[in-house]
């Protein structure tokens, strides 16, 4: 092995260039919070492997895309534990490129001469989240095929080339095959061949600037000496990157690793939801964990304000991060004496963390199969009582309220609505219908409204 390394060696010159890289000098005290950058890398590379490996029996074809991941997660040989991998090593990306930009943030390490390694590595983040969306589409189960038209909805909501762009994203005016086909090039060759032209520029940037040195407080960056004092500290106290500091990264990406990989073997992938069928519309799909702190936020929001929202905050959150480097790009690095760094952090994470939380419950989501009323309800019931429990469950009543203890959180409980709401208040909501509640006028029949608002009254 060593013989032919250096015949290849020898006519290709790659030695010196993997030393330049690997053996540069890196400030001395590099911790642990530094490592994140090196195991997104790491987990990168894991997800073009697993990738491949999913793309060799992957059909991208509307009538086949779904049969073909069951065949993958059922019976191919290790198809589960290499979807798994896949899985979960997106959602670990997410995770660590989240905290390395958060790490790059708090320290000041954005700052002069270090504005475009920031800069690639916001494109990279968006690039990641890119790569999560488009690659949960390919499941091309129903929870991927409404993510899909709840996406076009909301391109098209832009002003001027909302339409356009609409159009785009699906791939002409339906979704079906063409849309497929279009997401699995965005997510196996488009997507990845930018990450790798933008890692390539991010580290040759780290290789000409260096990583940055751990914040002091009082040690300000002034572009003026900047770049003198750094060069003088790694002169005298710098140590190569390899093995000196690499090891951490090393300690880090196979402590990921396992942990990625005990997911995928104990755990597994996820289960596929029902294949994609536009026809079945009595379906409340959500995404991946790390998108439905957005999911719950439009949830949440006034509906007057989603077009605003949709429109407004990814374009107001690109220019804010595109801006970092150019508002705050000398002086203070130390996070104790920028508290307004540490208050922006801390409230985004909060934030997001209630918000997932939120989109988990999805208490805005009527619940599909609730459980039958409970015998303690109806058998005190006699005569047009009993009958409106049946109407109520026929009904689909008990998906979005609640009555003792069961059913859909969307509407309020109905446990005691009998003490709250006379008879003829009950009617009205009924037949008129209210927020999140369709009229049920044009659905059920007078005797059945009687025989629902006499059970209702009841629930004292």
């Amino acid at each position: 092995m060593k013989r032919a390394w250096h015949w290849i060696d020898q006519r290709l010159g790659w030695t010196k260039y993997i030393r330049k890289v690997v053996e540069h000098p890196v400030p001395p005290n590099v911790n642990w919070w530094y490592v994140f950058g090196s195991a997104t890398l790491v987990a990168f590379i894991v997800q073009i492997v697993t990738g491949v490996a999913l793309a060799f029996t992957y059909v991208p074809a509307p009538n086949s895309a779904f049969d073909s991941l069951q065949f993958i997660t059922h019976h191919a040989i290790l198809g589960s534990v290499v979807r798994g991998i896949h899985y979960w090593g997106a959602s670990a990306m997410v995770i660590l490129i989240t905290i390395h930009m958060i790490r790059v943030f708090m320290m000041g390490s954005y700052k002069y001469p270090r504005e475009m390694n920031w800069l690639v590595g916001v494109g990279l983040f968006f690039l990641t989240l890119g790569m999560a969306f488009t690659g949960q589409l390919l499941r091309w189960d129903q929870d991927a095929y409404w993510a899909i038209v709840v996406g076009a909805e909301q391109a098209g909501r832009v002003p001027v080339v909302g339409g356009f762009l609409a159009h785009t994203l699906v791939a002409g005016n339906t979704v079906g095959g063409a849309t497929l086909t279009r997401f699995y090039a965005t997510h196996v060759f488009l997507l990845p061949a930018l990450m790798f032209l933008l890692i390539g520029t991010h580290l040759y940037l780290v290789v000409v600037h260096g990583i940055s040195e751990p914040p002091e407080p009082g040690h300000l960056v002034d572009p003026e000496t900047y770049v003198e004092e750094y060069e003088e500290l790694i002169e005298k106290k710098g140590i190569p990157f390899w093995p000196d500091a690499a090891w951490r990264d090393v300690v880090v990406a196979v402590a990921i690793g396992t942990i990625v990989l005990g997911l995928a073997i104990f755990v597994g992938p996820k289960e596929l939801a029902q294949p994609a069928d536009p026809t079945i519309l009595k379906v409340y799909p959500r995404p991946d964990w790390y998108f439905l702190w957005y999911f719950a936020l439009l949830a949440l929001l006034p509906r007057w304000s989603e077009s605003w929202f949709i429109v407004g905050a990814p374009v107001l959150g690109i220019i804010a991060l595109i801006a970092v480097p150019f508002i705050s790009n000398r002086g203070e690095r130390s996070p104790s004496r920028r508290p307004w760094a540490i208050a922006i952090v801390a409230i985004s994470i909060l934030a997001v963390a209630v918000l997932v939380r939120e989109g988990e419950i999805a208490s805005w989501s009527p619940k599909l199969s609730p459980s039958p009323l409970p015998a303690t309800v109806t058998q005190p019931l006699q005569g047009s009582a009993l009958a409106g429990s049946a109407v109520f469950q026929n009904s689909g009543c008990l998906s979005c309220h609640t009555i003792a203890g069961d059913g859909g959180d969307r509407g309020p409980d109905l446990t005691h609505i009998g003490s709250n709401l006379t008879a003829s208040q009950l009617t009205t909501r009924i037949l008129n219908g209210g927020h999140n509640m369709p009229a049920f006028g044009t659905i059920l029949n007078p005797d059945e409204v009687t025989q629902l608002v006499d059970f209702l009254t009841q629930m004292k």
